[in-house]
């Protein structure tokens, strides 16, 4: 068995000759911005959680760099299905901060994407957006389109049915899809080894018969190397790939959450040494001349920009209750618009 794929080791220092993108210092940078402004959006998102502005929020802390790491690989035909960790990938596609906050706020429209208009909503019932992806990946292969359909999902996902269907399906019809697994080793209170006896969870593409590669999550450049191929393999018709990511989820399952009842903080302090942003920092200083000035600028940079779209979203006047029924149905049932109208809606 291979050892994950890894560029980086975990103090930044190079492990094997770097791809061809990783060897161009702004590219590098790029991906570390998007990196850092997804931590910064997290941190506020969980400010204002906590202070009653915002619902129950999923937290992306320690995982920033397989969301950024798959969509810095996509192209702008393909077709992105996150879970709800997936911000910084979000991000990176077009979706603004304003966006997002509205929809952790419980506001529709929050998904009315200004940028990807293609791309899915968040999906949060677990395992549900492979199958979305499974379709989409058969409507391109109809109508001939080079697009691919990326589905980002937990560990836990890989233990529901929805999952192994879809995986099925991908690989019997040759369907363009890259199915990706944040393997944070924990689904809720679960840890990984209780949720499977499978040695790996790229092992379970075997049954499918198509290619499952484990690499490195916390490596940024390992996570869009193994993407880019995955993607070239769906553009050129040889169908899908299962890519698991090994990271950890560094905060609790989500606000509602605490962690610290089923899980030992010596534990959570050895990831801590592994996280994605201070190895990619490290080699940007070593390789790339990354500086204190830079990295004090961009942090102001992300705060600013993060703070005014936090404003922007209290500032946002709140739909009615009516809301909740106009993304239901295209032609509501009777009994759907009749809880509409008890709101006044129409």
């Amino acid at each position: 068995m291979s050892d994950p794929l890894a560029f980086l080791d975990a103090d930044g220092r190079r492990l094997r000759d770097l791809p061809d993108f990783a060897s161009d210092g702004e590219t590098l940078k790029a991906l570390y911005a998007a990196m850092v402004r997804t931590r910064s959006f997290d941190t506020k998102a969980i400010s204002l959680q906590r202070t009653g502005r915002l619902g129950t929020y999923a937290s992306s802390l320690g995982q920033e760099a397989i969301s950024v790491g798959v969509v810095g690989a996509m192209q702008d035909a393909d077709v992105f299905l996150p879970s709800f960790r997936e911000h910084g990938g979000q991000l990176w596609r077009g979706v603004t901060l304003e966006e997002l906050f509205l929809y952790w706020g419980g506001d529709e429209r929050g998904n009315d994407f200004a940028g990807p208009r293609q791309d899915f909503p968040v999906c949060i019932p677990v395992a549900s957006q492979f199958p979305h992806a499974a379709g989409v990946a058969l409507a391109m292969q109809q109508k001939g389109e080079r697009g691919v359909a990326v589905a980002v999902g937990g560990d836990g996902a890989t233990s529901k049915g929805d999952f192994y269907e879809s995986l099925n399906v991908v690989g019997t019809w040759q369907l363009p899809a890259v199915f990706v697994i944040n393997n944070n080793e924990w689904a809720i209170s679960v840890p990984r080894k209780e949720q499977t006896r499978a040695r790996r969870l790229a092992d379970k593409a075997v049954a499918a018969g198509i290619p499952g590669e484990q690499v490195d999550g916390n490596d940024v450049i390992a996570v869009r190397e193994a993407t880019t191929r995955a993607l070239s393999r769906a553009r050129a018709g040889k169908g899908g790939t299962l890519i698991e990511c090994l990271s950890y989820r560094l905060g609790d399952h989500t606000t509602a959450d605490d962690a610290s009842r089923y899980r030992d903080e010596a534990e959570v302090s050895l990831h801590w040494k592994r996280e994605p942003l201070t190895r990619l920092r490290n080699h940007l200083v070593e390789a790339h001349g990354w500086s204190k000035e830079n990295e004090e600028a961009l942090l102001r940079s992300c705060g600013d920009e993060i703070d005014a779209a936090a404003e922007a979203y209290l500032a946002t006047e709140a739909e009615s209750p009516g809301a909740m029924f106009a993304h239901l149905y295209a032609s509501p049932p009777r009994e759907i618009s009749a809880q509409a109208e008890e709101f006044g809606d129409d």
